[in-house]
This record gives structure tokens, sequence and C-alpha cells, in this order.
């Protein structure tokens, strides 16, 4: 009977599939290439599968539950939702130090761009589990924060005196120490403004301004990344990553790095070159129709102004708000990578 009942039980442990976990995930806006071609796959289809169904994810997006951008990390430290990504600056009027993960006209191509975020990392876990309750499983990009115009520019000068939807207040920055006028607007609202003249030019990713029509309502396209890199970071609530066994734990780490976060990042260039055909016709556009706006060179004059005024105004105020000991951690990681050091 013993050596009976030892079989079944054996069998039993054999046939009875682990626990299952259920992760309610809470995406970035749903009508951008990151979430359908990356986010919402690995999610729903490539992480399920390879738990072997021990993993079950409910997904939506922050716009599709009509949450405040500002709302998406409070809500995922409050545990209201296991698994929330959004843009980083998004978030920072809760953790201004978390400015220091994406400043402009740092990177000016994918590859420079991944390893700026890289050395930030350390830094944005140590935020999150901080202000946010929770752990960084990826941070991926959307492409540079790039300059629509409803009107002639030819150089960063011609900014000069405009009226210009920012992304971020690193970018604000900027844009009034260039003398140009920094306005928040939001995203759904730009087209009008641009007609209306509200606003005379504003800050997007190339990308994200040709599926929401900006090029009816813009003239020119200056490529330079006003807005950096809008860097998505993909968190999970911390109680319930500690919840986790570490098998779990590893598989999650092991599939958002290498499906969800090396492929995002493999893309990047490649989508900002698409993006940019898409809006001028110069080059192939594999996403829909070329457009027609003027491409804008952007010189060496431009950069060196724009780093300049990098250096010496909107890092400096970044390290004044964020305070000496965050200035001394980015100068000793992301200051490294990319050759730039505040008070330096």
């Amino acid at each position: 009977m013993n050596r009976t009942l030892s079989v079944l039980v054996a069998t039993t442990m054999l046939v009875t599939p682990a626990l299952a976990e259920d992760l309610s995930v809470v995406g970035s806006w749903s009508s951008l290439p990151l979430h359908n071609q990356f986010e919402a796959p690995f999610w729903t289809e490539t992480l399920p599968a390879a738990s072997n169904g021990t993993i079950n994810v409910a997904m939506t997006t922050h716009n599709q539950m009509n949450l405040g951008v500002g709302d998406v990390f409070r809500l995922l430290g409050d545990g209201v939702y296991d698994v929330g990504m959004t843009v980083a600056d998004y978030a920072v009027a809760d953790a201004p130090e978390l400015e220091g993960l994406d400043v402009p006209l740092l990177a000016m191509n994918a590859t420079d761009a991944r390893a700026m975020v890289d050395a930030a990392r350390p830094m944005v876990e140590d935020i999150f589990n901080a202000r946010f309750n929770s752990h960084v499983l990826a941070i991926a990009p959307y492409p540079p924060q790039v300059v629509f115009c409803n009107g002639e520019v030819n150089s960063l000068d011609d900014l000069a005196g405009k009226k210009v939807r920012g992304s971020g207040r690193m970018t604000t920055l900027f844009l009034e120490a260039l003398g140009a006028e920094g306005v928040n607007v939001a995203f759904s609202e730009v087209p009008g403004a641009l007609q209306k003249g509200v606003v005379d030019c504003a800050i997007t990713g190339a990308g994200s301004g040709y599926s929401a029509g900006w090029w009816e309502v813009s003239t020119h396209l200056l490529p330079i990344p006003l807005g950096g890199w809008d860097s998505v970071v993909t968190a999970i609530n911390l109680d319930k990553w500690n919840s986790l066994n570490a098998e779990t734990q590893a598989l999650i780490a092991g599939e958002v790095s290498a499906q969800f976060e090396d492929p995002a990042w493999d893309a990047a260039q490649g989508a900002l070159d698409n993006d940019i055909a898409c809006l001028t016709g110069n080059g192939t556009c594999t996403s829909g129709d070329a457009r027609s706006m003027t491409l804008v060179a952007v010189s060496d004059a431009d950069f060196a102004k724009a780093r300049e005024v990098l250096v010496s105004k909107v890092l400096p105020d970044w390290a004044e708000r964020a305070g000496a000991d965050w200035a001394k951690r980015w100068n000793d990681s992301v200051g490294q990578v990319v050759g730039v050091a505040i008070g330096g």
C-alpha cells in the first residue's frame, strides 16, 4: 500500500503544472509601434509561451484606461496592477532625479543611446525601488524626439522667438536657453495648436508625428534629438516581484531582456531612418505613404551650440534640483560614457 501511494504521489507531481501566476500589465501608448510591435506581443504571447502556460497575462494600456501619464508608476507602486510601463519623463514630478536617464542631445544614434541607458540603469533601479515601490525590468526607446515646425526653419537659431511644444523639463529649459518659448500642449492637441498658431513648432518622435498626422500641419522637420530618446521604463510592483520564486523571476528577467528589450533597441535606428523617409520622402518609407516635409540639415554649428547650452545651463539646473549625490552618480556613470561632466 505504501509503495502504491508513493507511485501515485510521484505521478501526480509529474502531471500537475506549477501554480500559475497571474500578471495584470499596463502598457504604454497603444497607438505607437513600441506597444504594437514589441510590448503587446511579448506580454500576451511570448512570455506566456515561454512559461509553458504558468504565467497568465491580462494586458491593457494607460491610455485605454484613461490614466494620467503621471499616475502610471504611482498606481504601480500601490499595487493597483502588477506591471506598468511608460515614458520616464512622465514621472519626474515625483522623482526629479529620474531626468538624468534621458538627457537630450547626448546620444545621436541608437547605439549611443543604449550605452547611455545601460550606464544609468543602476540609478534608475534605485529610484524606482525608493520612489515607486517597484523593480525595473526593462528600459526601451521611443525614437528620438525631433522638431516639427509649421513654417521655415534652417537651423537651431531659427527657433529663437518661436513657441515650441516641448517634451519634458530638460527640453523646455533647453528651448528657453535658445530664446524660444516652451509651451505645454498635450500630444493629442498638437495638430490643432500647430494649425492655429498656438505653437510654431512641436517636439515628438518622428514616428509618432507621422502616425498622428503632424505632417499635415507642419512644413519643416529638424532631425536633431532635442527631446532625447524618451526612454520607456517597464517595472513590476516590488511586492509582487518579491512574491515570485527565484525560477519565475529568472524566467521573466531573461525573457524581457532577450525577447523585448533587445529587439526594441535593435529596431530603433532603422525605425528613425524609416520615419524620416516617411515624413520627407527622402529614402524608402515602409510604413505607408511618404509625405513631403522639408528635411532641414543639422550643421556642426547646431550640434556645438546645443552641447554648449546643455552643459552650461540644462545639466547644472538638473543637478541643483536632484541634489549633489545624484549629480555625482550621474558623472560617474552616464557622464563617463558620453564624455560630459556636470560642473566639469
